[in-house]
């Protein structure tokens, strides 16, 4: 399974942000680019993880059908990893999955199933996708259903990987910041924090609009950050710091991100960056910041890096 570009998961680069926060009392920013993984995010980890464990179990082999709902970056990994492994992939999405996400996974062979209503009783899509989910599993006989909202294999994908490497290469971390919408990524990295007792703070980032750490539901213009309702991984408080932010906030930060540094990220690495730009000036004297910036730009050339688009969504930039 290893002997192809699978290897190349992991092990991303942790860059310095010295542009976009030039060192002002001895605190320095840093970025591990989670969008330099293979398939272009973070996603590849827990995909990876997910798939990997289930072979080894005998839940699937050659030819297996994988179902999942995804709003955009773990169908894309999801579908590379799968077409890679012989895996015929469908993906449940709705209305919000961003066009060229659908395109991407589409030219990895993805098969698409489109939930054009959301629930009912909660008015989300994400409870219709995974009802759609269960539909296509009871009609699939050799389905497996990876379950990247419940599945701990993704966050152990984090707790084992994205956040021991940023220990090992800046030695001491005072903050780690990042986006949640399954949680995965930020509850890891806690886990590991915990488990081998730093002093790191961890910092969730979540949208304007999401119910994840209880705030009020509500439109949001981006997938792959919030969440319409509270997964697993949010039962408890893994956090010590949650900061929302509105898309306008996330998409403009994109933007300086990309002026400042050439760094072309999507809307969940812009939260990110406009967290870390809101507290930066309360953090302590030499305190060492690592954001997470999870996927790439490349993906929202018609939305957040569109200047009609953006002016026509939030006004004169």
């Amino acid at each position: 399974m290893r002997d192809s570009w699978l290897n190349q998961i992991g092990g991303t680069p942790l860059v310095r942000l010295s542009r976009l926060f030039p060192e002002q009392r001895g605190i320095r920013a840093y970025a591990k680019l989670e969008l330099m993984n293979p398939s272009g995010s973070a996603k590849d980890r827990p995909a990876l993880r997910i798939l990997e464990h289930a072979w080894k179990d005998g839940r699937i082999g050659p030819g297996s059908v994988v179902v999942e709902s995804s709003s955009g970056n773990m169908a894309i990994s999801m579908a590379a990893i799968c077409r890679l492994l012989g895996l015929k992939f469908i993906c449940v999405i709705d209305p919000r999955t961003a066009k060229q996400n659908i395109e991407i996974m589409k030219a990895y062979g993805a098969e698409v199933s489109y939930v054009a209503d959301p629930d009912p009783a909660t008015g989300e899509f994400l409870p219709a996708r995974l009802q759609r989910v269960q539909e296509l599993l009871a009609l699939t006989p050799d389905g497996f259903w990876p379950n990247q909202y419940g599945n701990p294999h993704n966050y152990l994908a984090h707790s084992e990987g994205t956040m021991p490497e940023i220990v090992r290469e800046l030695g001491r971390v005072d903050y780690v910041i990042g986006g949640v919408s399954t949680c995965g990524t930020m509850f890891g990295c806690s886990a590991y924090i915990h488990a081998s007792g730093l002093p790191t703070k961890v910092v969730a980032v979540d949208a304007v609009g999401s119910v994840i750490f209880g705030g009020e539901k509500g439109p949001r213009k981006f997938p792959g950050l919030g969440a319409g309702i509270v997964p697993p991984f949010a039962m408890e408080r893994f956090m010590d710091m949650a900061i929302s932010v509105t898309d306008r906030e996330m998409a403009i930060a994109c933007r300086e991100l990309a002026a400042a540094e050439s760094i072309l990220a999507g809307p969940s690495s812009g939260a990110v960056i406009a967290a870390l730009q809101s507290i930066i000036g309360e953090l302590p004297d030499g305190s060492v910041c690592a954001a997470i910036l999870h996927d790439r730009g490349e993906r929202y050339m018609d939305t957040v890096f569109n200047d009609e688009w953006m002016e026509t969504a939030f006004g004169p930039l």
